[in-house]
């Protein structure tokens, strides 16, 4: 079968020797094989498995998205973002490195807002506040 995940920036994987595909959605995990039924359903966070034609085993992150199978001979998944790798331990050290990145870069930025926000505030009170006309003007 030929297996196909993508996200909105890159193509993750394109391959014609998967022999099973293992997927899950919210009602559980699922398998796909040469054959199956169309098929079109949402992603949970999870990773999929798939097969070689050697047997050998391979694995992508997904953080969500679309599955579909068409004509038992096409798998293809859009998500958001995907990690792929053949050892299940470094696909984990990759992708546990990579969310604190982004936990990291989202907490910067965010930081950042709530400081551009105060200094917002900060001005707005400041030439809303009226001056007394004896004092002298504060520069």
């Amino acid at each position: 079968m030929k297996l196909d995940i993508t996200t909105p920036f890159t193509r993750v994987l394109r391959t014609g020797d998967a022999v099973h595909v293992r997927a899950e959605d919210s009602s559980g995990a699922f398998g796909i094989l040469p054959g199956h039924a169309d098929f079109l359903t949402v992603l949970a966070v999870s990773v999929l498995t798939w097969r070689d034609a050697r047997g050998r085993e391979h694995y992508v992150a997904v953080r969500g998205g679309m599955l579909s199978v068409r004509d038992g001979s096409s798998v293809s998944v859009a998500t958001p973002e995907a990690v792929a790798g053949d050892d299940l331990r470094s696909l984990e050290a990759d992708v546990v490195k990579r969310f604190q990145r982004q936990l990291d870069e989202e907490r910067a930025a965010h930081s950042a807002a709530q400081r551009l926000h105060l200094a917002a505030v900060r001005q707005i009170m400041r030439l809303l506040r009226p001056e007394p006309a004896h004092a002298p003007p504060v520069g």
